[in-house]
């Protein structure tokens, strides 16, 4: 009930809509765990009914995901997961110093977790996702305390990155497991035949993945965003460096000219995977691509072969290993979709961004509301509604998530307290929307309200303090003065 009453509430004249993100908001609450001894942290589990464990990389994507319903749960899972930071080499349960934790399960499902105990640490992509979220969330107004005890888990957590995370020095993160009971493939697609070459044939480990790559650059620029916001020039300007060393090297292995797309990985000979994956909308999200690439990127991203009319499959329908009815090759995933429009709209791909939000949320009315955690890759033009995945999670985290990340993005809102500003530029799809939503949690100072309608854009709650730009953020790199005219936050409060 509580819950309930803290939820932001949605007017926007469009039944539809307002009940997937009614259904978001209670499937979400239904995922929430609690610990028994700290009753006012909150954790989302991965999804139901196989997966009611807190997941590092899950959690940690679905509370980004949520931040406009309830940032507690992005601070809830932050915390508890730096309590199981890794400390000691283990490679039965392949903890490291610092990584972050893939699945943890305690009490009778102990046995469950991937290596045989309670606590699975087999994840290549939570730990840079940690910082990520971190930074992100103190651009929402974390408080002090929670930031004090956060951030030498975000500098553990880089340190991983450059220790644990890169085997053989190249620069880039790879994984290959370290015991035969866990994961073959680490990242998000962690099936044992998701990481593919267009031919169909298997990528051997260890794999560097071209997300994570981008995820690793996006911590540096989050870590430098809360070190410059400190007066700590020295820590920003070494993740500075690092970032943009990260970015050239990546452009430079990792595009296939002669496509126009990314590798999805490269594999143990340092080969690039040239299957054309939808990992690559995650680097558009976080900025690793340059300028000169991401036309053609989000041209294949919404191409028919990777666009179904209702979402972008994991894996173009050309490939060899595609199968519209798979976990991972050829199935659409709403979460990967979401990212997807954030990382078109962050390069003012605004069309695309707008049409593969709608299809998405159209998708969710088929589904009563409630996108499920994957559904088939098969064409809308052939299949007038979208085609279930028998075994999917439903409800699940990030899948539920999703919607309100879709609203977020299209209302292109972004609040940035170190500097005293929140950014608001919607792209509503006519100049007659209407789109009123109340009860917006805000730097744990208050509420917020905002209204549009046609044409106006109105926001109510703002402390005094805080200035509204009407107009899209900035990329973090521009933030930080990477090339542009300066930022001062160097006496900005956390």
């Amino acid at each position: 009930m509580e819950w309930r009453k803290s939820m932001p509430t949605a007017n926007l004249r469009n039944e539809a809509v307002e009940r997937v993100i009614r259904r978001s908001q209670e499937d979400l609450g239904s995922l929430r765990i609690f610990n028994p001894h700290d009753p006012g942290r909150v954790v989302v589990a991965a999804g139901a009914p196989w997966f009611m464990a807190l997941f590092g990389r899950d959690s940690l994507l679905a509370s980004f995901m949520s931040l406009l319903l309830d940032p507690s749960l992005a601070k809830g899972t932050l915390l508890t997961l730096a309590d199981h930071q890794g400390r000691k080499v283990d490679p039965e349960s392949e903890e490291e110093p610092g990584r972050i934790l893939h699945e943890v399960r305690l009490g009778a499902e102990t046995g469950l977790a991937l290596g045989g105990r309670g606590v699975y640490y087999g994840t290549v992509d939570a730990t840079p996702l940690f910082v990520i979220v971190l930074a992100e969330l103190s651009r929402w107004g974390l408080d002090d305390e929670a930031m004090r005890q956060l951030l030498p888990a975000a500098d553990k957590a880089l340190q991983w990155v450059e220790q644990y995370g890169d085997q053989d020095g190249d620069g880039f993160v790879e994984y290959q497991r370290k015991t035969e009971k866990g994961l073959r493939n680490q990242g998000w697609k962690d099936s044992g035949d998701g990481i593919n070459f267009a031919d169909g044939t298997l990528a051997e480990p260890p794999i560097a993945l071209c997300e994570v790559q981008g995820y690793v650059y996006a911590a540096y620029i989050g870590r430098a965003i809360l070190a410059r916001a400190a007066g700590d020039s020295q820590t920003a300007d070494a993740c500075i460096a690092k970032a943009l060393a990260l970015k050239q090297a990546f452009n430079k292995q990792f595009w296939l000219a002669d496509r126009g797309y990314f590798a999805i990985a490269l594999d143990k000979d340092k080969k690039p995977v040239d299957a054309l994956a939808s990992n690559m909308a995650h680097c558009l999200w976080t900025g690793i691509i340059d300028d000169d690439k991401t036309a053609q990127v989000a041209e294949h991203l919404m191409s028919p072969d990777m666009f179904t009319g209702w979402g972008i499959r994991t894996l173009a329908r050309t490939m060899g290993a595609y199968n519209p009815a798979s976990y991972h090759n050829g199935s659409v995933w709403p979460h990967d979709n979401a990212i997807a429009v954030a990382g078109l709209m962050r390069h003012g791909f605004v069309k695309e961004a707008q049409k593969l939000a709608y299809s998405l949320l159209e998708a969710a009315d088929h589904f009563s509301g409630r996108l499920p955690e994957l559904f088939c890759g098969l064409d809308r033009s052939k299949y007038p509604a979208p085609v279930p995945y028998p075994a999917a999670c439903s409800p699940q985290a990030w899948a539920s998530a999703a919607p309100i990340q879709l609203i977020r993005t299209i209302l292109r809102f972004d609040p940035g307290l170190p500097w005293g500003e929140v950014w608001l530029s919607p792209t509503l799809p006519s100049p007659g929307t209407y789109f009123h939503i109340e009860n917006v949690p805000f730097s744990g100072r208050g509420r917020l309200s905002i209204h549009i309608d046609g044409g106006s854009v109105e926001v109510h709650g703002l402390p005094q303090e805080i200035r509204l730009r009407r107009e899209p953020r900035p990329p973090l790199s521009e933030l930080l003065n990477l090339g542009k005219p300066a930022v001062n936050v160097q006496e900005a409060s956390m």
